[in-house]
């Protein structure tokens, strides 16, 4: 019997997960990327055997990883986003806020999605209408909620709105300050959390569109129900790009005065 889009996105990303873990703590080669950005030995394997999972369910699909770059068959208007292991600089200096995340792409949507947790056992999964949490074999839907006040923020660059919008000036804008806690995790896990009700929000700028690293977190938001725009308030992947994920209307709106006040 054939997997299901969603059940092969989740064992994907447990495999890659079950890699993560297995290295987690031991002396890794790095790959240099330039620019401070690295590679190591387990975004490397975990990738394989994330796209080993997928190549034997879905030989006909294009897997387009951020280690090994885009193959496959093209045609078929099927795309997997793998992000094999998103904090790697997290990961190098034995911090465990990390995440796999597998997206299927079927023309401009997200199909498909999910996002582990290595080390708490977590798989956060969509099938395209509602998103859940699996742990220990159940699965319980997400539910977003703002009452932690907790927002997440990206400051990786790239920056390429910094002329109007720089998230390190966000913080410590006295407005924000009030109304918000600010955290930096540094991985994608972050956006995840939006849709699980851990996080308020999410703040990022860039252009993300099939980004491999954002792809899962967004589309995981979205089936939730969460107010998912660009770092504008325009509709996603337009414009100066960006993205603001928030758990409600009145958390969003806030975010975005805040942005606009800095610009």
């Amino acid at each position: 019997m054939s997997v299901t889009d969603v059940a092969l996105a989740v064992g994907a990303a447990q495999a890659g997960a079950a890699v993560v873990r297995a290295h987690y703590g031991s002396a890794l080669g790095r790959i240099d990327k330039g620019g401070g950005d690295f590679a190591t030995t387990a975004d490397v394997e975990a990738e394989a055997a994330i796209v080993d999972v997928l190549r034997a369910a879905r030989p006909d699909d294009v897997v387009l990883g951020e280690e090994g770059g885009r193959a496959g068959r093209e045609g078929n208007g099927r795309v997997w986003l793998v992000d094999p292991l998103c904090g790697t600089l997290n990961y190098a200096a034995r911090n465990m806020l990390v995440s796999v995340n597998v997206a299927l792409q079927t023309g401009a949507r997200t199909a498909v999605a999910a996002s582990a947790d290595p080390f708490a056992g977590e798989v956060f999964w969509t099938d395209g209408d509602a998103a859940y949490a699996r742990s220990r074999g159940g699965d319980e839907r997400l539910v977003p909620s703002a009452e932690s006040r907790l927002v997440d923020v990206n400051l990786d660059p790239p920056f390429p709105n910094r002329d109007t919008f720089l998230a390190a000036r966000m913080l410590a804008d006295e407005g924000f300050i009030e109304q918000f806690r600010p955290r930096v995790v540094s991985t994608t896990l972050a956006v995840a959390w939006v849709a699980a009700g851990r996080r308020a929000a999410y703040v990022t700028d860039g252009h993300l569109r099939d980004s491999v690293h954002f792809a899962a977190g967004i589309a995981l938001c979205q089936a939730a129900g969460c107010v998912v725009t660009g770092i504008e308030g325009q509709p996603l992947h337009t414009g100066v790009g960006g993205l603001v994920v928030a758990a409600d209307g009145r958390t969003h709106a806030a975010l975005l005065a805040l942005v606009r006040g800095g610009t």
